[in-house]
């Protein structure tokens, strides 16, 4: 009922999982990783205890190879399992029973797995593949790049439902205190994958480091444009300085991690204000 791939960057040390399914909140069943361990995506009647044991044998030294075959060898409904691994060294696996039904199958290549069931056709996983190792740019984006291809290529033939996205890294979560670097997940959407990259660019807006080349001086157009959103939406006037409604729309509207010195504003701030709520 799905389709996913997981992923490995050996240059960030990220892993993840990014999946569609017409599923309700699949999200909630098929992605598992551990940052310096692997990721796991378990489906096709999952079995959810795959991805914590996975995890746990990775842990330990063993392969995804080694993994997949300890997870599955003694599973009475294996048959009807599908199930992707990538380890601590970027090696992946992919399993696929006997009794999933059609089309299912998996490939894998350089640092991915790809897999999914009751798919149109094979080209699904294939798309997914090809487009993983010839797309640049972050894990993140590489993998919904991957699940957009898969989706254009046929998907999953009874429709879309639910999508997400889970990429580890040491450290990575809110604050450094996790390895929860992006979890998003589209619970119930016509166009879950669609959903799912514009709810990824808010995170990456929200919690990713400004870059350096994208912070300006307010002044001239710059000072003029940011008046007049900042009026927009409410944020101007009571007498306060054009320094103090920006850090009261930084604040209310969790930009914290955008917040430059006085004078100075991240374009990218300023370019979703002139998107929101039109």
């Amino acid at each position: 009922m799905t389709y996913s791939i997981v992923g490995y960057d050996p240059e960030q040390k990220e892993w993840g999982i990014a999946v569609q399914s017409k599923f309700l909140g699949v999200g909630s069943v098929v992605p598992f990783a551990k940052a310096g361990i692997g990721a796991v995506a378990t489906q096709s009647y999952a079995n959810t205890a795959y991805g914590p044991q996975a995890l746990q044998l990775m842990e330990e030294g063993k392969t995804a190879e080694e993994a997949l075959e300890i997870i599955t060898k003694d599973d009475p409904e294996r048959h009807l399992r599908q199930v992707g691994l990538i380890d601590a060294w970027g090696h992946a696996a992919t399993f696929t029973g006997e009794g999933c039904y059609d089309w299912a199958g998996g490939i894998t290549g350089n640092h991915f797995a790809a897999q999914g069931n009751i798919l149109v056709d094979s080209k699904t996983v294939k798309a997914m593949g090809e487009t993983f190792e010839s797309t640049t740019g972050s894990l993140a984006d590489r993998l919904l790049q991957a699940l957009d291809a898969g989706q254009e290529a046929g998907g999953d033939s009874r429709g879309m439902q639910s999508a997400a996205i889970l990429v580890v890294k040491e450290n990575g979560g809110y604050g450094g205190f996790n390895d929860r670097y992006i979890d998003l997940r589209v619970d119930d959407h016509s166009t879950p994958i669609k959903e799912l990259q514009r709810i990824y660019l808010m995170h990456q807006l929200y919690f990713k480091e400004t870059n350096p080349g994208r912070v300006v001086l307010i002044e001239g157009e710059i000072q003029e444009n940011l008046q007049k959103e900042l009026k927009r939406l409410g944020y101007a006037g009571q007498g306060k300085s054009l320094h103090q409604c920006l850090k009261d729309y930084l604040h209310t509207e969790n930009f914290e991690m955008r917040e430059q010195e006085e004078n100075y504003i991240d374009l990218d701030v300023l370019n979703y204000m002139k998107m929101q709520n039109r």
